[in-house]
């Protein structure tokens, strides 16, 4: 069967081309503004990609056509597509129906945290010699690959609530089915979507509604929004967790004061069951590590055995990934685009380095940051840092100078990434940490640096 994905190139339709070709189908697919980790994979398995959305791309006729969220009406691709009578569906839609039926789904869901807690549940799975199928919104160096069929019957699956596609306007997990699911947090965001954080919390209770009575329900027993949507109706136990221990949480984390989360131990009801030692860092994915150890029980993995898989766990591409060291300064690249995720991002980091100087890059491209609905909270976000660059592209709608006076001297803004990438350079020394936030491929700034503070001449080096 020829299966043609328009949008093949974000990391969930990404994943369906790796799924479909992994079952025999020809795949093809088109979009615009390919970059890694994604282009890379789809170059790596063969999968041809039409650059743009002309309608010339549906002839000959595939078998059937699998929409993207990120297609509208108007494009002409889509306006061929319906006037053409090839039969086509949603990539949720597409992966329930071929993949998920009759699995063990074990679906993450939340604001943030959705990819590493994925990877470190499909990691744990491997490890206990499961064989999970799965897909993932970004590429875990543990497997080298967004997505997998897998052995059945476990497939672990990131639970997006964005919309599905332009002519089903339901969030993507409510197509999943899943026998363990993951509320992992719960905050305003894509705006662009949903008016408020009710709306979010309604469709969050979608899911819950979803799940059998002899599933489970993973939830964050300190989330006021997860509280809320379960309390909407909730017919599955539900397990709680929490990194410190409160009312509803079975699942805990005790640390050394002011660790950063590098090593901790595992408690359940308050009893200590296992120890995590790993690479990773930060309260918040210590959280997202119970989580997972929560959902791995539930599928039969002890705790023991999960908690010993995270010291193999090599993290996630553009999660606080490092890209580089030059001159004794790193650079990491992380998808942080929600301040609360910025402000756990950095003190995660900061937890780590110590007095170091935290030199913070922003790119507000989400659109629910191009919106401005974060721009009162943005600061905040970012007063972990010791200085912070923030890149204003045009016609962003508000003024990033007017959000972040608070930061004062510390905040600098620049419309040109091009300058953006030569000043920061300039105003580097040795022993800083740079973390380049955003949920694009920012203009290549990460290469860009990189390349900047390797010149001899340069004035970071000076």
């Amino acid at each position: 069967m020829h299966v043609h994905i328009l949008g093949i190139a974000g990391t969930f339709m990404g994943g369906i081309a790796a799924l479909a070709r992994a079952a025999g189908h020809r795949v093809t697919g088109s979009d615009r503004n390919v970059y890694p980790p994604m282009s890379t994979q789809l170059e790596a398995l063969g999968i041809e990609i039409i650059q743009g959305y002309e309608a010339k791309q549906l002839e000959p006729a595939p078998d059937v056509v699998v929409v993207g969220n990120v297609m509208s009406r108007g494009v002409p691709v889509i306006e061929a597509l319906l006037s053409s009578g090839i039969p086509y569906t949603s990539g949720p839609e597409w992966l329930a129906a071929n993949v998920l039926q009759g699995r063990w789904v074990l679906a993450v869901a939340g604001t943030h945290g959705k990819t590493s807690t994925s990877s470190m549940l499909a990691w744990m799975l491997e490890c206990a010699g499961l064989e999970p199928g799965f897909l993932i919104g970004g590429v875990p160096p543990n497997f080298g690959v967004s997505a997998r069929l897998g052995r059945p019957p476990y497939f672990v699956i990131e639970a997006d609530e964005y919309d599905t596609a332009f002519f089903d306007k339901r969030a993507k997990f409510v197509h999943y089915r899943p026998r363990t699911a993951l509320l992992n947090n719960l905050e305003f965001d894509h705006a662009d979507i949903y008016p408020d954080v009710e709306a979010i919390e309604r469709m969050f209770h979608q899911l819950v509604r979803t799940v059998p009575g002899d599933g489970r329900i993973v939830a964050h027993a300190s989330d006021p929004h997860v509280k809320r949507a379960l309390a909407l109706g909730c017919w599955t136990p539900v397990e709680g967790f929490a990194r410190a221990a409160v009312a509803g949480a079975r699942w805990t984390a005790a640390a050394a004061k002011g660790s950063d989360y590098s090593e901790f131990k595992v408690l359940e009801d308050g009893a200590a069951r296992a120890t995590v030692r790993w690479s990773m860092f930060g309260a918040h994915n210590a959280e997202n590590a119970l989580a997972a150890i929560a959902c791995a029980r539930h599928a039969g993995v002890p705790v023991e055995q999960a908690a010993a898989a995270l010291a193999t766990f090599q993290g996630i591409k553009r999660r606080m990934e490092m890209i580089g060291r030059v001159r004794d300064v790193t650079v990491y690249d992380d998808f942080a685009h929600h301040p609360s995720a910025i402000a756990t991002t950095i003190d995660g980091l900061r937890r780590r380095v110590g007095a170091a100087r935290i030199v913070a890059v922003l790119e507000p491209r989400s659109n629910t940051m191009k919106m401005g609905v974060h721009r009162d909270t943005l600061a905040a976000s970012l007063s972990g840092a010791d200085l912070v660059w923030l890149y204003e592209p045009p016609g962003l709608g508000w003024t990033i100078a007017d959000s972040t006076r608070s930061l004062g001297a510390r905040a600098r803004i620049v419309n040109d990434i091009d300058r953006l990438a030569g000043e920061l350079a300039a105003a580097l020394t040795a022993g800083d940490h740079v973390i380049i936030m955003s949920n694009g491929g920012f203009g290549g700034l990460h290469r860009r640096l990189l390349d900047a503070l390797s010149k001899p001449t340069s004035a970071a080096c000076a």
